[in-house]
């Protein structure tokens, strides 16, 4: 079956962490992207445990607007590093990547399977695992509920 002549994908998500991992799983997508035509986006999570953005220069840990724009510049300004590489592997291709960076309180999971679904991604190419830092486990964490609940195809890569 020739999978050019009928088009499956239309928008690829790749998350990104800065793992090496994620970094091979953008490079899978944009090669994927590549052969299917379609649209690529790289997407950086960022979590707060506490359900509260915590910055340093806070005060007792008062949030503030201004608190909360600073931590979303810090997470975009770390998150532009690996989009950057991102974005030389996808030129390579011709490919054009959008990057979004997006905080949340609930799960990563979550985030990327939410984002998905508003973004009409329709496969999910992400990292076996992430910065945790566990090489002992089989399938990230972050993987692995990705791949049990997304709604469209993932491809995980090692």
């Amino acid at each position: 079956m020739n999978y050019n002549s009928t088009k499956r994908f239309t928008k690829i998500l790749v998350p990104i962490d800065g793992s090496k991992s994620s970094i091979k799983a953008a490079e899978l997508g944009t090669d994927i992207a590549q052969i299917y035509g379609c649209d690529l986006v790289a997407l950086h999570v960022m979590f707060s445990q506490s359900g509260f953005a915590f910055h340093t220069e806070t005060v007792t840990g008062t949030i503030t607007t201004s608190s909360l724009n600073d931590l979303n510049t810090e997470a975009r300004q770390e998150a532009e590093k690996w989009f950057e590489e991102v974005k030389k592997i996808s030129e390579r291709s011709r490919i054009k990547v959008k990057t979004e960076v997006v905080l949340t309180v609930i799960s990563i999971v979550e985030a990327i399977l939410s984002y998905a679904g508003k973004e009409s991604i329709d496969l999910i190419v992400v990292g076996s695992k992430g910065k945790s830092g566990l090489k002992k486990l089989i399938l990230g964490s972050v993987a692995s509920g990705i791949s049990t609940y997304a709604h469209c195809p993932v491809l995980i890569v090692k």
